[in-house]
């Protein structure tokens, strides 16, 4: 059986006792990778209305 490398271990480990970051990382690069590979012009336009409602929620939470 392979073993894991020094750094697939410090990978693990990092992701353990960084759980939200790294939840957090991970559906940033699927929703990078969707819209730059995937995305057809209907989702772009949906994504684009979604974008806009969060943007002005953040911008509003602020105050």
């Amino acid at each position: 059986m392979e073993e894991k490398s020094k750094q697939t271990l410090a990978n693990q480990k990092w992701e353990e006792k960084n759980k939200e970051k790294s939840r957090y990382l991970k559906k940033r690069s699927s929703a990078r990778s969707f819209i730059r590979n995937d995305a057809t012009l209907e989702d772009i336009a949906e994504l684009k209305e979604l974008l806009e409602v969060r943007e002005n929620s953040l911008i509003h939470s602020r105050s």
